[in-house]
């Protein structure tokens, strides 16, 4: 799938939202992509975890023992993933504020890990999922996504596959332009904001 493709299916899913948002980083943004309305349509999320195990070189496909993905985000494009490279595919969550491995997955010593996102800002979470997989004898090869919105900078120490770049300025909360400073922020994801 070519990029315009790719955000032709977000827009058909009205999964590019504009107004005034507080993103789970702490920052603040103007536009906010709501990966679950695009991952809704169970058509679309297959087209869009086939394009993006595409993006993937052979040889790791090939290696990747299991997809693991953080919740909530991650787990509908991880299972997914796992199914477009016939892999299984489970998830971290965090029900105390810390990921860990529950509802009877684990994890077998030694692992070959593809870690899968939706979006990807400042990588946060990813590299908390990969703490827990590397803790519980995992080896992470690399990371994949659907969006990265990062602007290039996010390093998460693997090699990393986003199936597309979307580069919305965001902003500290003491430096918003005059159009959202007026505004009430909203938050739509489903992570408590970064301390």
């Amino acid at each position: 799938m070519t990029d315009e493709e790719i955000l032709a299916e977000f827009r058909a899913a009205e999964a590019l939202l504009q107004g005034h948002f507080l993103l789970s980083s702490g920052r603040h943004s103007e536009y906010y992509l709501q990966c679950a309305r695009v991952l809704m349509d169970t058509e679309r999320a297959g087209r869009l975890a086939v394009a993006l195990a595409a993006k993937l070189p052979r040889d790791l496909r090939q290696a990747i023992d299991v997809v693991i993905s953080p919740a909530m985000g991650g787990v509908i494009i991880g299972h997914e993933m796992g199914r477009a490279l016939g892999k299984p595919a489970m998830f971290v969550e965090r029900p105390t504020g810390t990921f860990e491995f529950r509802r009877g997955f684990a994890l077998a010593k030694g692992a070959k890990v593809l870690m899968v996102e939706d979006v990807v800002t400042t990588g946060l979470s990813s590299r908390e999922a990969m703490e827990t997989v590397r803790a519980a004898g995992g080896e992470i090869l690399a990371e994949a996504a659907l969006v990265d919105r990062s602007a290039g900078t996010v390093d998460l120490g693997v090699p990393f596959y986003p199936l597309v770049a979307i580069n919305f300025p965001t902003y500290a909360p003491d430096a918003l332009p005059p159009e959202l400073a007026g505004t009430p922020a909203v938050k739509p994801g489903s992570r408590s904001i970064a301390a």
